[in-house]
C-alpha cells in the first residue's frame, strides 16, 4: 500500500484520478489531503472541510472480474468498510442513508464518492473517495444535518488511526467482492437508514408522498414500498427524505 500525503489540493479523487491518466500506479494507492479547496460529493455537490480537522483521502483500486451491473456491490463494500471502522470506535447509532452517506442518528458523519472506469463490459479500477467528519467542531448553517465524531463523542479522534482502520476494513471487504455478493447485500440491508419505517419523501417533483425503503434493486436504485403497496425505483438525486 502507498500512501501519498499532501497539504491543501482541490480534490483528492481529481488528483487521483489525473495520476492515473498521466502513469502507471499500484493497486491500493491513497492520496490523503489536510485539506480539499473543491472536494466534491455525489452529482457533483460540494464537500466542506475544515483544514486539519477531518480525513479526506481517496483509493486507487484495481479489479481482474467486477462486472458493470455488480456495481452496487463496490459500494456495498465501502460503505460497509467506513460504518464498521467507525462501529469500532464506538460511534452510536450508524447507519448507511442511501447509497452511501454514513450517518449516526440522523447526523451525516461521512460522505463517499466512487467513480470507475469500464472496459468493455467490466469495471477495470475504481477511485474510491471518502471524507469523513473526525474534529471538525461547527459546520455551515447551510448544512444544518451535518457533524462530526468530536461532535458525538465529546473528544478527539487520531486521523492516523482511523484512516488505518478504515483502509484495513476495506481491503478487507474488498476481497468479498470476489464471491460473497450474497453476503455483502445482506450486510448492508441491516445497516440501511430507515429501512422498513414507514417514512415521508419527496420526489425530485417535489411531490410527497409515504413508504418504506424495502431494498436496492439489481441496477443499484433504492426500491420503496408506496402505500397501495406497488413497488417504486428511484435513482441518485431523485428521492428524498420529507423529514431531513
Amino acid at each position: 500500500m502507498k500512501i501519498i500525503k499532501l497539504n491543501a489540493i482541490d480534490s483528492t479523487n481529481t488528483f487521483l484520478k489525473d495520476m492515473v491518466s498521466k502513469m502507471s500506479i499500484d493497486d491500493f494507492t491513497v492520496v490523503v489531503a489536510k485539506t480539499q479547496t473543491k472536494g466534491r460529493g455525489q452529482m457533483n455537490s460540494e464537500w466542506v472541510v475544515e483544514e486539519g480537522k477531518n480525513l479526506t483521502f481517496s483509493v486507487f483500486c484495481r479489479f481482474e472480474a467486477l462486472r458493470i451491473e455488480n456495481h452496487k456491490y463496490l459500494n456495498f463494500c465501502v460503505s460497509l468498510s467506513v460504518l464498521e471502522a467507525l462501529k469500532g470506535i464506538e460511534i452510536p447509532n450508524l447507519a448507511v442513508k442511501w447509497p452511501n452517506d454514513i450517518l449516526s442518528g440522523n447526523k451525516k458523519i461521512v460522505g463517499i464518492l466512487i467513480e470507475n472506469s469500464l472496459k468493455g463490459s467490466n469495471i477495470s479500477s475504481s477511485v474510491i473517495g471518502i471524507g469523513i467528519n473526525v474534529n471538525q467542531n461547527t459546520f455551515p448553517e447551510k448544512l444544518p444535518n451535518a457533524s462530526s465524531i468530536k461532535m458525538i463523542l465529546n473528544k478527539e479522534t487520531d486521523l492516523d488511526a482511523l484512516l488505518e482502520t478504515v483502509l484495513f476494513k476495506l481491503k478487507e471487504n474488498l476481497e468479498l467482492l470476489k464471491n460473497e455478493y450474497q453476503l455483502l447485500e445482506e450486510n448492508y440491508l441491516k445497516v440501511l437508514y430507515k429501512k422498513n419505517v414507514p417514512t415521508m419523501f419527496t420526489n425530485n417533483q417535489n411531490i410527497l408522498f409515504m413508504g418504506k425503503i424495502i431494498g436496492v434493486s439489481e441496477n443499484g436504485n433504492l426500491q420503496i414500498e408506496l402505500e397501495d403497496e406497488t413497488i417504486q425505483e428511484f435513482g441518485l438525486k431523485e428521492v428524498s427524505f420529507a423529514n431531513l
